[in-house]
Parts: C-alpha cells; structure tokens; sequence
C-alpha cells in the first residue's frame, strides 16, 4: 500500500453514509498517536470552564484517581469507535456514559461543548502537527460520528457541520473560560499524571512542555506563566517534526486502537466494560470513568 491509498479509499466513500468506517479509518490507522493526543487535549481544555472543573474536583476522580479516570474515558470511547454504535460492546459503552453522566447535575450547554471539543480538536491538531492535514471527507465524516454519538447521548440542539461546531467552542469557550481554584486542581492532577508515564526525573521538562503546547486562553484561565518563546517554538518544532518524519514510514497496516496505548495502565488483567466507570449517586456532583473490557 502506497503512502496516500489509504486516503484515496477515503475519498470514495460516502462521508456521512460510511461515517463511522471513514472515522476508524482516520483515527486507527492514519493518526492513532495525533487522536490520542488531539482528544486528551480536548478533555483537558473542558476543565477551563469552571462548572466543569469544579464538578470533576467534587468527584475526586481526576484529583484522587486520576489514572482509572484517565483509563475507563479512553477505554468507553473506543470501544464505540472500534466495534460500532449497534454492536454489544458499542450499546454497551454508551449506556455506561449515559448512566454516569445522568447521575450528575450536568446542563446541556455544558455537555454540547464537550462533544464540540471532539469534533474540533483533532482537526486543530492534525492541521498543526499531523504528517498531512485532514481531507474535507475526513473533517465531515468526523463530524457526523460525533453527532451520532451526541444523539445516543441525548445531547440537544446539536451543530449540524464542523463549521457550526467550531462556533460553538470559540464562543462558549469566550464566554465561559475563567479562573476556578478547584479546576485549577484537576488540571495539576492531569499534568502529574501525564508526567507518571515517563521516568520521574523528566517530570518537569514534560510539564514544560505540554504547556507550551496550550493557546493562550487555556493558559490563563489556569493562571499558568507561559512557558518562553525559545522553550514553545522547540516543543511545537519537535512535534511538527514528528509529523513530517511519520509522513516518510509505510502505511499502517493494522489498526491501533486506543485501548492498545502504553498510556492505559489500570487493567493489566483485561476489563469489562460493564464494570467500568464510577457508581455515583443520583444528584451528586462530577462528570465519572472507572475501568474493563468486555
């Protein structure tokens, strides 16, 4: 398989017929390692608005367990991606994240925004670092496969194009991105996870660097001082340079999936994703995730 006959296969499909596969296509075979990091991004960013940061502190569950939060988000995601909306594992999957977010006082505008920072967030990313930017097929049919799930989700008054969608983010990010002490908290718990999957002493050049690669308002909604120019320009060089070296590598010719990443560390024994996520009470505060496969 040639460099680009993948994307060619792409272009022939139907992007909102063939959505999901376009989707799986893209995600697990042309970006795995950019829709890792585009989609931790775009969790992370969510923090920023202070109702959303100061619900996942009530839970403790990105402060206290950050890594099974981490683990059972990605798992319950990707089990939608890898096995489809109408299989057992997908139904499976999204009935777990429908239980947990139900069991929290979570408005729509709130849950919208988070879907939107799927949709957006990869196509920033990608367009930025990625070994060649995303195809008109790609961005469409991305976001038919986050509307989709958004409609299982019981999300309302969904965008109904990329375009929409990224008016959306901007604008609630404009209106809703601020300083809150507690989000403040789960954001320096996510970065202290991220630097665990490294060796200790490269902690704080790996903090360094993961917040040279965040805009400007995410930084100073967290009241972080800006890393200097030197350290940004050499961080987001070296990633660009990772996509221009990745561009000369074959093709993928199995699929990666998220659940494959080193990054995944709570289930050495395997999961069911029945089992994964928190049990919170009804009326309690926090957005949940917890762990398995199945």
């Amino acid at each position: 398989m040639k460099r680009f006959e993948r994307l060619e296969q792409i272009r022939r499909m139907d992007p909102y017929k063939d959505a999901l596969e376009i989707y799986r296509l893209t995600s697990a075979y042309e970006f795995p390692w950019d829709f890792t990091r585009a989609l931790e991004l775009a969790l992370y960013r969510t923090y920023a608005v202070p109702g959303i940061g100061r619900l996942l502190a009530q839970t403790a569950e990105l402060t206290d367990r950050a890594q099974k939060r981490y683990d059972d988000t990605v798992l319950l995601l990707d089990a939608v991606v890898e096995h489809g909306f109408d299989s057992e594992q997908g139904r499976t999957a999204v009935r777990r994240m429908n239980e947990m977010h139900r069991s929290y006082d979570i408005g729509n505008d709130d849950m919208r925004y988070v879907l939107c920072t799927f949709v957006v967030m990869p196509k920033r990313w990608i367009d930025a670092y990625g070994w060649r930017r995303l195809s008109r097929h790609e961005i469409v049919a991305c976001t038919e496969y986050y509307r989709a799930l958004g409609h299982r989700m019981g999300i309302k008054d969904l965008p109904g194009t990329y375009e929409e969608f990224e008016t959306c983010l901007d604008s609630y990010e404009e209106a809703h991105f601020a300083w809150d002490e507690d989000a403040r908290r789960v954001s320096d718990a996510t970065l202290t996870l991220m630097a665990s999957w490294y060796p200790k002493p490269l902690a704080p050049v790996l903090r360094s660097a993961t917040l040279a690669l965040l805009d400007e308002p995410l930084l100073k909604a967290f009241r972080y001082t800006p890393p200097g120019p030197v350290t940004r320009t050499l961080v987001r060089g070296a990633v660009r340079a990772r996509g221009r070296a990745v561009r000369l590598l074959p093709p993928r010719r199995a699929p990666h999936h998220a659940r494959q990443n080193r990054e995944i560390k709570g289930y050495p024994n395997g999961y069911r994703l029945a089992e994964l996520g928190t049990r919170p009470v009804p009326g309690a505060g926090g957005c949940p995730v917890r762990h398995a496969d199945g």
